[in-house]
Formats: structure tokens, C-alpha cells, sequence
């Protein structure tokens, strides 16, 4: 794969490649249908995960231990011809193996027997219908008019078989295993309909007319659940097998810095005329986070500046004066834009006229790599299967009753830009949406909706939602030295899953080389380990002498019997290895060590002696080394110690990076096996909201100044924060020394401490984020203090409790003070866990988080000096 798969996507890739190596053995010993599916939501790089998927089918994935179906054919389907185009353009970008010529979209003549293996076709539900040129080779008539013997199993003009025949013809190889891709896989299975009148899709799915049902179904959806309600009655009829779903983790999309951060909504304060005036807002927030962008990736030293796109969304019925009439203020806001800025995607595919504006019809698809276009005249041709990351705001003239379309539209545009969280910059991590016709409480709705677990869009954890902003930048007021103790406070990455110690070291040594922090890396990297090997061949000599020896040693079994007796023989025969059976031990050797250092410890062997002897005995050390576990756990264990020992004396020039570098020392950093400490990076703006609502009511935001970010007059608005949240706040800021506050994001990002704990229930590596960070002066220095109220009668407090209590055992002398609290009925307690014997009873459980908090072991916060 080009990409480096976020720790999500290489979970559903595994989970994936169980699940078709499942179905592919069901189908082989059953010949019983099967299908499975992928729930992702929008955002989470459903086309990437795909495209490994798809690569690992046709060329293995040593990662996962999967070895290549040589027989694979994939189609994908969908009910757009535009989506698929889209999906074909990604899955080149985004495979190293997968190239063009093994991507075809079946168009007529397609005049084949069968599917060719390694190949994905792509297709669609007009290609099946029965007009199609790939079904019927003529007009579609009535029935009296057909004339005899044209009809639907005639062969099409120009092509010696239909596709339903080809189709036919590859499950009906026993040498090929054919995967149907659905993509937007809830599309096609929304009703419930009798056999004789399925829908395209489900007779292709479910078998038609004599035609056999296709072995392996894989649906891929953000909403799957309309195709698992159809593949679950397919099941309960004996007719396919329905495999447990592969779901992506919405909290971990949401971690991972893919999709956006904020959604910022503008409404009208009261009820009058002044769409104009929210399009002349939109435009100047377009204009801001243009320059914004220019200069962001300028500094940065981006190939490509981020252009962002300004969407105009008009209503079924749209007033194409009106969108002239916008359109003209959008140009005397950015007078630079041209005509050829604007393009449509209405239905109408040709020029259309919006008060004095000719503007030309676009391709949904092509409108993120077009980036000379700035603003887009959409309706719902952008609801579904469209992604452009660049589209940063939205006016919608559409009325209070649509705020269903308007959650649809918002769901495609909170894709990030860089595919990454621009750390600390919540003004490019944000998306604006300003709605003409809204009054608050519709406008709430919205916001409700887009904050509640809801179809289409990504899980909201840790997301805000902005009516009124308020965009701040670092406190003027807060002491230079406040801000040298937050570079030195710790934070833990997630560790990702399926990655070796010695592929970690090598993607460092790499990127040092790469960045020219340490040219040599590599070649350190190589000698280092080399020397593991040798020295662990001498160790364990007599295990690598037996493993020679079984490398050497290729085992057959011969069957033999006699005419006329009852019976078989078994003999045990033994054959020298030759060059290719060594070459392929030596792949394990590859595996274990990874290609550069088994490659090179091979060289290291041989010198400058390249004779075939000499090379053979290269490989079969190689091999045998890579066949004893301690000799495998000896490198594992010095790799991890070297990376510790770069990433340990490089941090400050790492720190000094630009951030898409930075960023990518600390996906290095998390594919370690345990969590890792990472430095934290300075947030550069934060967006709040002025206004909150309380009791359905909605107010102004009560300002705290001392906020590590604030507003032009040093005030922070303490929205989101419950009662005793703020109540902690204005106390500790008012304690003695008080230098500083800072409301710790709820998200794995640059800026935010983490601290990574299991989940109980799954296993799978999350994060924590102390709800808040105090500085006090200390003794005459500046001094960080954790301070986490955290309700005890949550799900998942007690975990969070233990973690805390690790972190600080672990990191504790970073701080002055870590206490998590709770309120036990009228009275704040708080947990010192800096003391040692507190840690002990909490890391110890057993108990329920209550108990620790009526325990002798918890203190009354506010008694606290």
C-alpha cells in the first residue's frame, strides 16, 4: 500500500481477511453462499481499507499471515458509474500493486467466456437492466412486438455470451473465487420484495433465472443496515450464510484526525430577510481560511496549497435568481475569483444561467482535484458517494423542514483536507455551515442530529458543535515559562496492532534518513542488528544447528500398496533441500526480520565472497536463525531498544519538523506493541462557543480569564463544561500562584494529552484525556498539575481511574499534582494519585469506583490549600 493505514484500517483489514478466508472455506466445503460486511462511517477511508483488502487477495499480506487466493476475481457494484470511476481512481492511488490494467470497467462489447483472477471489475445497476447492451443487444418492446426469439437470453450484439452468462460461467470455475464488492450497500436492499421482483442488485447477490448466486458478498455501507436485514432473511432461508459484520470503530475515525473537528453553524438571531447577509459571511470565512490555508502550507513547505471550496445548496426547486444574486456578493467578497471559479452539479449536465452568471455543469467526482474551483451550486447529486475534503463551507437556502438533506451534505464534507488533524488548529480542522432559514431551535435540531449516533456520519466523540464562535489564539498573558513546561509534559500514543519491533525500527531509521536527521540510520540500523543475529547464533548454537538441519531437510510421505492385500504402507522419506525449497524458508526469515535486515544480514554473511556456496549458506543461516523464538525475541527486544534511544536523543528536531513529518514519527511511534511517550505540541487556535444551552434555554457563556488560549481580551468562554467542572475551574484559579489553565481536547491530537488504556470489553487500545491541566507556582517555578473530575458512576470510570493511577506511578514527577474527582453526593472528593499507597489501592480493583471515593483513601477537594 502508498498509504500508511491508520490503526482502525488495519483492524478492519485483518478483521476482513478472517472473515473472506471464512467465507472462501464455507463456499469450498459447502458450495453455501456467504456475505459479510464492512460498517464504516463516512470519513473513515472505506476505499482504502478496501484497496488492502483487495491487494492482500491477489498478493498476500505478510503482516497478517494471508496467503494470496491466485484464483480471487473481485466486481464491484455500485448504482452510480461516476461513484465507481471515483472508486477506481482510489483504489490506484491508493494500492502499490494493484495498477490500472487490473481495474476494468465492463462496458459493451464485453464479449469474454469468464472473469479473468487478479482483476476487479466494475459495474453497475444500468449495465444490468434489461436494455442494457450487455444483457440484450436491442430495444426494449413490448411484449406483443418481440419479435420470435429475441428475448432476454439472446446474446447481445457483438458479444458472445451476456454478462449474466460470464458472471455465471466464473462461479461455475472451480479455479476462481469470485468476491461481489456492494458498495453504499444499503442502496438496493431498502424494501422488502418478493423474489420475482428483486431489484438488480439482489438478483445479481441472490442468483436469477437459472443463474447461480454469486459465492462471497461483501456489502460496504456507512448505513449496512438495510443489506444485513436483507442478507439475514437470505440466511434464515437456507440460501446464504450471513457472517458476523466487520464494524469500524467511530471513536477511533474520530481519533484518528480524518474527519473534522467542528462544525461551526450560523443562523439568523431573528426572523427576517438576511440570506444575503450569512452569504456575504460565507464568503469572507471562505476568503479567511483561504489565506489561512496559503499560509499554513507555505510554512509548512506543502507541494500543494489547500484550496477550499464554498458549496451553495439550493432547494428542489432552486430560484436561480437568487443563486445570482449570491453569487454576486461572493464576488464582491473575493473580487480575485473568475467565472471559471463556479460550477454546478445540478441535473441539468449542461450551462446553466444564475442571474448574470453562465456557469458550466461539473462531474460530482473530478470537483476535489479541480481545485480552480472555488464555489459549487449542488441540490443532492453530492449526498452520497462524493468526497471533497476541500469543501470547507456551506449555505443552504434550503428550508427548516430539509435539515435531513443539509445532515446528508454536511456528513460528505467533514473529510480533512491533509487527511490529518492539523494539530492545535481548530480554524482547519473545523467546517462552517450557515443556514438562512433556520430559527434556534431547528438549527439545535441539526445540531442534534449531527451529535447523536445517526447514519452517515462519523461517530461525534470529541467533535463540538459552534452557533456562535469564539476563534482563540495563545493568551498573551500566560509566562514563557508556563509554556516551557508544557513541551516537557509526557503523552502516550495507541498502539496500533499487526506491526514487528524490527518494521517500526526500519520506518524510523528511514524517516531520519529521509528528513537528513541521521543520514546514516539505515545502514546503523542494519549493523546493530546483525550483530543480535550473530551473537544469537552463538548463544543458542545448538538450536540453530537443529534448526539448519530442518531447513536442509525437505519431509515427504510416500503411499504405497500391493495388488491383492488390504491396506496402505507409510513411508517417511527425507530429500536434501534444493536452491528454491531454501529460498522459500528463507521468506520466513523475511518475515520475522523484516526484508531489509534478513536481505542485508545475508549480505553481512557473504562479504565480498558472492559464490553460490557461500550465498546458499548465507540463506540457510538466515532461515534457521529466523526458526528459533529466543534468537527472534533477542531482535524484537533490541529494536525496540534502539528506537527508544532515537526517538529519545532526536526529539527536539523532530519537534522542529513541519507537521505532516512530525506526524508521521508519531504513527512510528504508536506501531509499537505497548503505548509510548510522545511530546505535546502547542495548540495554535480554539474555537468555542459564546452561547450555551441550559435547561432548552439558550444563553451567553459565562468567560474565565487565565486560559492557555483565549480571545483578543484574554477571556475563554467556559462552554461544555458541567457545574462542577467550571466550579473547579474558577477554584483553582483562584488558588495562590495561579498561572494558567487549559481545557484538555477529548481527542488524540497534537495538543491534547492522552493517556491509552485496554477496553475491557474489546481489548482494543483507547485513549483518556483529563479533562483539565493547572499551572501554579511552585517553590518560585511554574509547575503542570492533571486535575480529571470524572462521574464514578460512568461505564468505563474505573478503567479510567486505573489508567490515571498508572500514569502517574509512571510519569508522575512531570507533575505537581494528578487527582481525579467525584461527587459524592453534596461534597467534591478527590483521589490524590500521586500518593503511593492511594495508586496502589486503585491499580489493586476489585472494587467499585464509589468505594474508593467514601474510602479513607479519598480527601475533600475544596479542604484542599
Amino acid at each position: 500500500m502508498k498509504f500508511t493505514l491508520k490503526p482502525y484500517q488495519r483492524t478492519a483489514l485483518e478483521d476482513m481477511l478472517v472473515a473472506l478466508d471464512r467465507a472462501k472455506t464455507i463456499y469450498e466445503r459447502e458450495m453455501t453462499p456467504t456475505s459479510v460486511s464492512l460498517s464504516a462511517t463516512t470519513g473513515a477511508g472505506k476505499t482504502v481499507i478496501a484497496s488492502a483488502v483487495i491487494e492482500s487477495l491477489f498478493y498476500g499480506n505478510d503482516d497478517f499471515d494471508f496467503e494470496p487466493d491466485d484464483g480471487a476475481v473481485v466486481i464491484w457494484f455500485s448504482d452510480n458509474p461516476n461513484l465507481n470511476d471515483q472508486t477506481r481512481f482510489r483504489i490506484m492511488e491508493a494500492s502499490d500493486r494493484v495498477v490500472s490494467t487490473d481495474l476494468v470497467t465492463i462496458e459493451p462489447p464485453f464479449s469474454k467466456p469468464k472473469l479473468e483472477p487478479g482483476k476487479v471489475y466494475f459495474l453497475n445497476t444500468q449495465k444490468l437492466s434489461k436494455s442494457s447492451l450487455l444483457t440484450r443487444g436491442h430495444e426494449t418492446l413490448a411484449e406483443d412486438e418481440v419479435l420470435d426469439g429475441m428475448h432476454s437470453f439472446i446474446q447481445p450484439d457483438l458479444q458472445g455470451y451476456t454478462i449474466w452468462q460470464t458472471i455465471a460461467n466464473t462461479i461455475d470455475d472451480p479455479d476462481l473465487t469470485l468476491y461481489l464488492i456492494v458498495d453504499e450497500a444499503h442502496r438496493g436492499f431498502g424494501t422488502k420484495v418478493t423474489r420475482d421482483k428483486s431489484t438488480i442488485v439482489q438478483r445479481l447477490v441472490n442468483g436469477h433465472a437459472g443463474y447461480p448466486p454469486v459465492p462471497i458478498v461483501w456489502g460496504i455501507s456507512a448505513t449496512i443496515g438495510d443489506f444485513k436485514e436483507a442478507m439475514d432473511d437470505a440466511a434464515v432461508s437456507g440460501d446464504r450464510r450471513d457472517l458476523p459484520p466487520v464494524q469500524v470503530d467511530g471513536f477511533q475515525v474520530q481519533e484518528s484526525g480524518l474527519v473534522k473537528d467542528i462544525v461551526k453553524i450560523d443562523i439568523p438571531a431573528e426572523a427576517q430577510a438576511i440570506d444575503m447577509v450569512l452569504v456575504r459571511r460565507a464568503a469572507k470565512k471562505l476568503k479567511r481560511t483561504s489565506e489561512r490555508w496559503q499560509k499554513y502550507c507555505e510554512t509548512q513547505g506543502l507541494p500543494d496549497v489547500v484550496n477550499p471550496l464554498l458549496v451553495l445548496q439550493a432547494p428542489n426547486t432552486p430560484d436561480y435568481d437568487k443563486l445570482g444574486q449570491a453569487l454576486d456578493v461572493i464576488f464582491e467578497e473575493m473580487p480575485e475569483l473568475g467565472s471559471d471559479s463556479i460550477r454546478h452539479v445540478l441535473g441539468e449536465h449542461t450551462m446553466q444561467t444564475f442571474g448574470a452568471h453562465q456557469v458550466s455543469w461539473i462531474e460530482p467526482q473530478v470537483v476535489e482535484d479541480r481545485t480552480h474551483v472555488r464555489v459549487l451550486i449542488a441540490k443532492d447529486a453530492i449526498s452520497t458517494g462524493w468526497d471533497c475534503p476541500r469543501a470547507e463551507v456551506l449555505v443552504s437556502f434550503r428550508p427548516a423542514k430539509d435539515h435531513d438533506h443539509i445532515q446528508q451534505l454536511l456528513g460528505r464534507m467533514v473529510r480533512t483536507p491533509l487527511a490529518r488533524r492539523v494539530p492545535g488548529d481548530d480554524e482547519l480542522n473545523s467546517v462552517d455551515c450557515l443556514l438562512p432559514f433556520f430559527d434556534r431551535k431547528t438549527a439545535g435540531d441539526v445540531v442534534k442530529l449531527l451529535t447523536a449516533q445517526i447514519d452517515g456520519v462519523p461517530d461525534p466523540t470529541g467533535r463540538k458543535m459552534i452557533l456562535e464562535e469564539c476563534v482563540m489564539t495563545p493568551n498573551k498573558a500566560i509566562p514563557d515559562e508556563v509554556w516551557t513546561v508544557w513541551d516537557n509534559l509526557p503523552s502516550m500514543t495507541i498502539p496500533q496492532r499487526g506491526t514487528s519491533p524490527v518494521k517500526r525500527l526500519a520506518s524510523l531509521a528511514l524517516a531520519l534518513s529521509t528528513d537528513g536527521v541521521r543520514p546514516d540510520a539505515l545502514a546503523e540500523m542494519a549493523r546493530k542488528l546483525h550483530k543480535v543475529l550473530d551473537d544469537s547464533a552463538e548463544l543458542y548454537k545448538s538450536r540453530v544447528k537443529a534448526a539448519t538441519a530442518e531447513v536442509l531437510a525437505v519431509r515427504l510421505q510416500e503411499i504405497s500398496a500391493k495388488f491383492g492385500t488390504k491396506g496402505v504402507g507409510y513411508t517417511d522419506i527425507v530429500e536434501q533441500a534444493d536452491e528454491r525449497a531454501i529460498r522459500v524458508a528463507f521468506e520466513d526469515a523475511r518475515k520475522a526480520f523484516g526484508s531489509d535486515i534478513a536481505q542485508t544480514y545475508v549480505d553481512h554473511l557473504t562479504g565480498e565472497d558472492d559464490s553460490d556456496d557461500v550465498l546458499r549458506d548465507a540463506f540457510v543461516r538466515a532461515a534457521a536463525l529466523a526458526c528459533v523464538p529466543e534468537v527472534r525475541e533477542a531482535v524484537d527486544k533490541k529494536s525496540d531498544e534502539i528506537a527508544e534511544e532515537l526517538f529519545e536523543e532526536h526529539a527536539d528536531v523532530i519537534q522542529d519538523l513541519p507537521d505532516d513529518r512530525q506526524q508521521e514519527y508519531r504513527e512510528i511511534n504508536a506501531l509499537a506493541a505497548t503505548p509510548q511517550i510522545s511530546r505535546l505540541g502547542r495548540p495554535r487556535t480554539r474555537i468555542e462557543d459564546y452561547v450555551e444551552e441550559i435547561d432548552k434555554q439558550w444563553r451567553r457563556a459565562e468567560l474565565v480569564k487565565l486560559h492557555l488560549m483565549s480571545d483578543e481580551n484574554g477571556d475563554a468562554p467556559i462552554t461544555k463544561l458541567n457545574d462542577w467542572e467550571g466550579e473547579i475551574v474558577k477554584y483553582e484559579i483562584a488558588r495562590s500562584g495561579a498561572l494558567a489553565w487549559y481545557r484538555n481536547p477529548p481527542r488524540q491530537t497534537a495538543d491534547s494529552l492522552g493517556i491509552a488504556y485496554r477496553d475491557e470489553t474489546t481489548g482494543n487500545w483507547r485513549s483518556m484525556h483529563p479533562d483539565f491541566i493547572f499551572f501554579h507556582e511552585i517553590g518560585g517555578e511554574p509547575k503542570a498539575s492533571i486535575v480529571d473530575p470524572h462521574g464514578h458512576h460512568l461505564d468505563d470510570s474505573l478503567v479510567k481511574l486505573q489508567a490515571l493511577a498508572r500514569f502517574a506511578e509512571q510519569h508522575g514527577h512531570a507533575f505537581h499534582r494528578i487527582e481525579a474527582l467525584s461527587k459524592v453526593g453534596d461534597v467534591m472528593k478527590t483521589l490524590n494519585l500521586q500518593d503511593e499507597n492511594v495508586r496502589s489501592i486503585v491499580m489493586s480493583g476489585g472494587r467499585t469506583v464509589d468505594w474508593y471515593y467514601n474510602s479513607q483513601f479519598a480527601g475533600n477537594y475544596y479542604a484542599e490549600s
